[in-house]
């Protein structure tokens, strides 16, 4: 901030130079019209000095003549180079009232219009803050200075929650709703922040947030988070035990929030078998399955071999060119029926289940390379989830 207020010092004395340059020249002339006016009065005198010298006998006319063209080649030679008096319309008041006026105007129309506090939030943020209250304070004025910015207000309102300042965090959340619309992260936040602000009772208000969140978004995590929390508190452990299941679910494997749900799982687990109750199992799921019938075009029965590889595969329609899942079978298999599923996996990141949409592809390789072959057949984008048997037709060149 002290680099800008030097720049800044240094423009307005440039600028007042401009004003004062007439001031300065005016004293100037003044100076050059004082002296002329004095080498006037000497030469008067002195011709007034030869004149009683005449007068008095002691000079004759020649005489005379010549001290007074001498006198008069002084003053030509003193006043030479002496240029005429400029007459200034604007005085010497008036430069001087406006280099008072434009570094006073200047200075508060600048801090009235200018952007002095995010220049110097600029330059704060450009440090580490030293405490986590130095870090609100400057978030609070960093949303002062820019009140339409839904990314701070985000972080102030993460802040507040992480100070312990729910009723805040609540009331940011919502401008932040407001601003950025209803997202389902959002909406979760602000829901959470309501709850711990109203003392953790549950209200109509805090039960619409969450279910607009997770209408829009099953997996949002803060959602199911909280109505964990939420059923717990109200010793519906069962309920509790659901939403920390599929929170979890959502988690990476390495996220260190696992340990502390799962402890909470556990908890609910003991309390609700020491109310006499069991827990209810979830049901175990299977993953995307898809059922697709490979078949043969007629016009390349008499092109292939029996022993020709056929490679059957599902991938992604966006997403990693590999394989989800994969079949190698051979051409005398030819009409089959296949299942790609989760377990036919090539990679166990890249589950079938993982991707929406699919595209099933099959695929004659003589060479026996799954990547590249003679003759291909393709479906149609469908949904990972279809139950559907599908077909396929090998019909094709694998250009």
């Amino acid at each position: 901030m002290i680099d800008f207020w030097l720049a800044a010092g240094l423009l307005l004395l440039v600028a007042l130079s401009f004003l004062l340059i007439p001031v300065l020249r005016g004293r100037r002339a003044q100076l050059e019209e004082d002296r002329t006016a004095l080498n006037v009065a000497l030469y008067q005198e002195r011709v007034a000095e030869l004149q009683t010298q005449q007068e008095e006998g002691v000079l004759n006319t020649a005489q005379m003549d010549t001290g007074r063209a001498e006198a008069a080649r002084e003053l030509l030679a003193d006043t030479e180079g002496v240029a005429a008096p400029r007459v200034s319309s604007l005085g010497k008041l008036l430069p001087l009232l406006a280099a008072i006026l434009v570094p006073v105007l200047g200075l508060g129309l600048y801090l009235h219009f200018g952007a002095s506090d995010k220049v110097e939030l600029t330059r704060e943020f450009s440090q580490a803050p030293q405490s986590m209250e130095e870090m609100t304070r400057r978030l609070e004025r960093a949303v002062a200075a820019q009140p339409d910015s839904a990314e701070g207000l985000y972080f102030l309102g993460r802040t507040y929650m992480a100070q312990d300042r729910p009723a805040d965090a609540a009331k940011i959340f919502e401008r932040t709703v407001n601003l950025a619309g209803r997202q389902p992260e959002l909406l979760g936040q602000w829901a959470q922040a309501q709850y711990f602000a109203d003392g953790k009772k549950w209200s109509d208000k805090i039960q619409a947030l969450t279910d607009e969140a997770l209408k829009a978004d099953p997996k949002e995590v803060t959602s199911l988070g909280l109505l964990g929390i939420a059923a717990f508190e109200a010793q519906r452990y069962q309920d509790a035990i659901d939403y920390w299941n599929r929170l979890l679910a959502q988690l990476p494997p390495d996220d260190n929030s696992r340990g502390a749900l799962q402890g909470g799982i556990a908890r609910a687990t003991e309390k609700l078998e020491a109310s006499g109750g069991k827990v209810a199992q979830a049901p175990v799921t299977k993953g995307a399955l898809l059922k697709v019938r490979v078949d043969l075009s007629p016009d390349l029965k008499a092109k292939v071999q029996p022993g020709d590889s056929v490679f059957i595969f599902a991938r992604a329609t966006s997403g990693p060119p590999a394989p989800l899942a994969a079949k190698r079978l051979t051409v005398a298999d030819l009409p089959v029926t296949v299942e790609l599923g989760d377990a036919d996996a090539m990679m166990p990141q890249l589950k079938l289940s993982n991707f929406p949409e699919v595209q099933l592809v099959a695929r004659i390789s003589r060479a026996g390379q799954p990547t590249a072959g003679e003759w291909i057949g393709r479906s149609q984008p469908l949904a990972s989830s279809t139950t559907a048997q599908q077909h396929v037709t090998i019909d094709s060149p694998d250009k």
